[in-house]
């Protein structure tokens, strides 16, 4: 259980308060009667003399300068008082104040992006049309997905993608129509009554016969897009309330029925598996399963299964779902590890961890995330102990810290680097995109989800806590740098940091006016953009987390 921080709100209000108005005389009593001065001064005749010659000095100024302000205020009042006695009165009344005056309470002070990103707007509640700009960016977004959802429906509906240029569909993910289910629940969300009629429509229609026919499908891919994309679609639609909010679309009982079906196809690669390792592969049509060719599977992907299959079990009633699922993370727990730090294979044949290549990228990346999100879901449940899960989740984040967190030069972003060879090997400064999740994982883990400033107000955030929550904050600085940093605006799949070991010239992103132009090295080979979400939902959760608008800017 994390300690509190060792002190109270009473720090936190002197914390607040030391830029709070006081009066003079408060200033003068405060400094005179509580110092340390007071003792040592007051303990000799010459300190007695030289403290009462101060008041009596300061007392004599105020009543200099209330009789002169009162003389030229009846003088002004009878029309008399001329310019230049208002102005010696005015002189002395500013000179005095400035004496006593109250010490600022400055801003935050912004690094030069910050400072273009605030200069026209900064998403204050006091600013003037706020809501009405807020509402437009809203609203180019809506009209970003509805563009992009007009161009799949005319060229590829049905196909899991479409092929902008060749304008042609194509089933890379088993053929499931993935784009169609993945879209429904973000066109819920945007109220986009259409698109979710569309989407819903082939849905109830089309899906279930492809489920019954199409052979293999990823089991990792399945389950986060289609699966989670009938379960968000059933919660978006009213389901848990017995009742269909949305307006346009089937029931939701329809998208529960076919994700069950689907579900109990996907079980059984952990059914067929002789551990509790599932295969990575399914046949649909026959519910049968294997291992990828190399008999391995991905350790993210067996590890990002369980929030979606979870939930399944809690809306169904049935326990199966949960229990598959949770059975790898409860094998997972007992596998020796480095500071919590895992390799990105893991073989289902005989249950143990492959090879030495740990990092938070490809193949690795979400096994971190799940322990985090998924003990945020099961901790208030009533049949189990899932805290192992967040003592897993506070492990590796220590091992991150010390074994990969690095910064770079020269203007030290602080970066997460790989360890190819295993934890006695060498610090490779390569940062997949895919580990901008850990930024919004980092900042869920410090405050459970509550915003900073209501879990600072209860006490509830550790020093670790802070730390890791200033870590996400940084780390969210560093994703958003691998974007502007290019002269697209497009961050590349993979990007690598300049460090005193590592450097290679004539590879850096293009935009020569960021100041981050020489940290960050992009390989012609990583010069694409898979449009991943990762930097964006980290922005969300620090958006969501800190309170902060610029996190918010940052993403429009």
């Amino acid at each position: 259980m994390s300690k509190s921080l060792p002190y109270s709100m009473k720090d936190v209000h002197y914390d607040n308060a030391k830029f709070r108005h006081r009066s003079l005389f408060k200033v003068i009593t405060q400094t005179l009667l509580t110092s340390n001065m007071r003792r040592e001064c007051l303990s000799c005749s010459t300190g007695k003399f030289l403290g009462l010659l101060m008041i009596f000095g300061l007392a004599c100024l105020m009543l200099t300068h209330t009789n002169k302000a009162h003389s030229v205020s009846d003088g002004l009042a009878k029309g008399i008082g001329t310019n230049e006695e208002h102005e010696e009165v005015t002189d002395v009344g500013i000179r005095f104040k400035k004496l006593f005056r109250r010490a600022p309470r400055l801003p935050p002070r912004l690094s030069p992006d910050e400072k273009i990103i605030h200069r026209n707007f900064t998403g204050k509640l006091n600013e003037p049309n706020v809501e009405e700009q807020w509402k437009a960016r809203q609203q180019n977004v809506k009209d970003a997905f509805t563009h992009a959802w007009s161009g799949y429906k005319k060229f590829a509906m049905g196909y899991d993608e479409l092929m902008p240029v060749s304008r042609l569909g194509v089933d890379g993910l088993g053929g499931l129509g993935a784009t169609v289910v993945d879209a429904l629940d973000t066109a819920m969300i945007m109220g986009l009554d259409e698109v979710v009629s569309e989407a819903g429509s082939w849905i109830e229609s089309h899906l279930l016969d492809r489920i019954r026919q199409k052979g293999q499908v990823n089991l990792f891919e399945t389950t986060i897009r289609v699966l989670g994309g009938l379960l968000s679609a059933y919660h978006l639609s009213g389901g848990e309330q017995g009742m269909t909010l949305a307006q346009k679309g089937p029931k939701p009982t329809i998208y529960l029925d076919i994700a069950k079906n689907l579900a109990d196809r996907l079980l059984s690669a952990f059914t067929s598996s002789p551990t509790a390792i599932p295969f990575s592969d399914v046949v649909l049509r026959d519910s049968s399963a294997h291992s990828a060719p190399d008999g391995l599977s991905s350790t993210s992907e067996v590890s990002t299964l369980q929030l979606e299959f979870n939930y399944l079990s809690a809306i169904s009633g049935d326990p199966k779902y949960r229990t598959e699922g949770m059975k790898v993370l409860a094998h997972l727990k007992t596998l020796p590890k480095t500071e919590g730090l895992v390799p990105i294979y893991i073989s289902p044949h005989s249950g143990e961890f492959s090879g030495e290549n740990i990092r938070l990228g490809s193949r690795g990346d979400s096994y971190y995330e799940y322990l985090i999100k998924v003990w945020l879901q099961l901790r208030d449940t009533q049949d189990g102990n899932f805290t192992y899960l967040h003592d897993m989740y506070e492990e590796a984040m220590r091992g991150v810290k010390h074994m990969l967190v690095q910064k770079s030069i020269p203007s030290e972003l602080v970066f997460v680097g790989e360890l190819p060879v295993g934890p006695k090997g060498y610090l490779s400064p390569k940062m997949d995109h895919l580990v901008c999740f850990l930024p919004g994982t980092l900042a869920l883990g410090a405050t459970k989800g509550l915003t900073k400033e209501k879990a600072m107000k209860d006490n509830l955030l550790t020093f670790e806590d802070l730390e890791n929550l200033k870590l996400a904050e940084d780390l969210t600085k560093t994703c958003f740098e691998m974007y502007s940093v290019t002269s697209t605006g497009l961050a590349p799949e993979i990007a690598y940091f300049r460090t005193k070991d590592y450097f290679e010239s004539g590879l850096d992103g293009g935009n020569k006016s960021s100041e981050y132009v020489n940290d960050i090295i992009i390989k012609h080979a990583d010069r694409h953009n898979l449009l991943r979400p990762e930097t964006v939902e980290s922005l969300f959760v620090l958006y969501r987390i800190t309170q902060d608008p610029k996190y918010a800017l940052l993403v429009l």
